[in-house]
């Protein structure tokens, strides 16, 4: 096999931006083989536009025969669904952010994945960010030294209510499967991991339809604990204009600091430990260096998520977002959540008592606005039928999926 046929199941804003960069032949390894939607307007549309079969079941497209992998770009509930169902059938699967929307559904998931002969990634795209792939490459050789504390404010994703209104999936209990946490951050969210490892608890404040006439949380500020008493702050909003995206990590070696496109390194010639309590002056720092880089924005993160894929697939190099990853980022978000709807700290990983009364909760609150929707309180909820360009393949990822400083 030298290129993988791939099918794309939903076709979105996002699903519409992969079959443009793949039609378009601008990812190596791979060819668009089969679409899947469920709008029957939207598929008549696709068909004529890019010369595929059109199916309305993802089901029916896994097992078509016409695939080598395929794309999951539904809403975020049904991801699981359509992931499990392609590695069992031995096709293989990147899903889009979040993997899912319980970590229970996830963890069955994962499990699917690792008997599976079949590859799965997720579309973290912005691990390929050539700063955040700099603070990597700093903490792995140690320049920080022993983590202390990471705080991210990013607060520049800000929406508006007519955002919100342009699909009666977004920033739904039953759509979306929560805000902001599972819209916007989880890149941010799996970032911190990536970077800094995963908190032993949290302590989590959601704010739900604070700014916004929604019913999830657009909204949140998370407290974490390490092991080895190292502690982050995560602090995430669409309610505010204009809003700011500054990540600190530092460690007992130095610091590191990304702002408006430049990452700043401080290194301490001496551990802050050992000069701490060495030093002969009250008010003295250690000596140190600094360093800071500009990194030019690159090609586009999905376009080199998609075409690590195929070689990881064609000629099993490293994935650089590997779809076990996804348990990761959304422990961290239904921690959140769960700390903030009981008031309490969560420890991580989540306990099956956890997550048996996170998916109870989350049955509660979807129960709740399907009763409203059938009410009329949903408010404008007009579907989004958009596809995007002309079919000329030029189509591209809009820049709301980029890093915004």
């Amino acid at each position: 096999m030298k290129t993988l046929r791939v099918g794309i199941i939903g076709v979105g804003n996002i699903g519409t931006a992969h079959c443009g960069c793949i039609a378009g032949g601008r990812i190596k390894g791979m060819t668009l083989a089969a679409l899947c939607d469920i709008d029957g307007e939207k598929r008549e549309i696709l068909a004529g536009k890019y010369h595929v079969p059109v199916f309305e079941d993802g089901d029916e497209l896994i097992k078509s025969g016409l695939v080598d992998a395929v794309i999951v770009a539904t809403p975020h509930r049904f991801h699981p669904h359509y992931c499990e169902t392609a590695l069992l059938n031995g096709i293989h699967v990147i899903s889009e952010k979040p993997a899912g929307v319980n970590v229970s559904e996830v963890r069955r998931l994962n499990e699917v994945a690792e008997k599976s002969r079949a590859k799965f990634g997720i579309m973290f795209n912005q691990r390929t960010d050539g700063l955040f792939r700099k603070a990597k490459e700093i903490i792995e050789a140690g320049g920080i030294g022993e983590p202390k504390r990471l705080v991210w404010i990013v607060t520049n994703w800000y929406r508006t209510q007519n955002y919100y209104d342009s699909g009666s999936w977004r920033a739904t209990w039953n759509g979306e499967g929560g805000g902001v946490l599972l819209n916007q951050a989880p890149h941010n969210i799996d970032l911190w991991q990536w970077l800094f490892g995963m908190p032993s608890r949290v302590r989590a404040f959601c704010g739900e339809g604070k700014y916004h006439r929604i019913a999830v949380e657009d909204d949140a500020t998370i407290y974490a604990e390490y092991e080895n008493g190292a502690t982050a702050v995560f602090v995430t909003t669409t309610g505010e204009a204009p809003g700011t995206n500054r990540l600190e990590i530092s460690g007992d070696r130095g610091k590191i600091v990304l702002e408006k496109s430049t990452l700043t390194y401080t290194s301490l010639m001496t551990p802050e430990r050992e000069f701490c309590f060495t030093c002969d002056k009250g008010a003295a720092l250690p000596p140190m260096t600094e360093s800071s880089y500009i990194i030019p924005p690159g090609r586009d993160g999905h376009e080199l998520i998609l075409e690590n894929f195929a070689a990881a697939v064609l000629e099993n190099e490293p994935m650089t977002a590997p779809g076990t990853d996804g348990i990761r980022e959304l422990s961290i978000s239904n921690a959140a959540f769960l700390s903030s709807w009981t008031d309490s700290w969560v420890n991580l990983p989540m306990s099956e008592s956890d997550c048996a009364e996170f998916d109870r909760i989350l049955e509660e609150k979807r129960a709740l606005e399907k009763a409203a929707e059938e009410a009329g309180n949903r408010g404008k909820a007009a579907e989004d039928r958009d596809v995007q360009g002309k079919g000329t393949g030029k189509e591209k990822y809009i820049s709301r999926w980029n890093v915004k400083w």
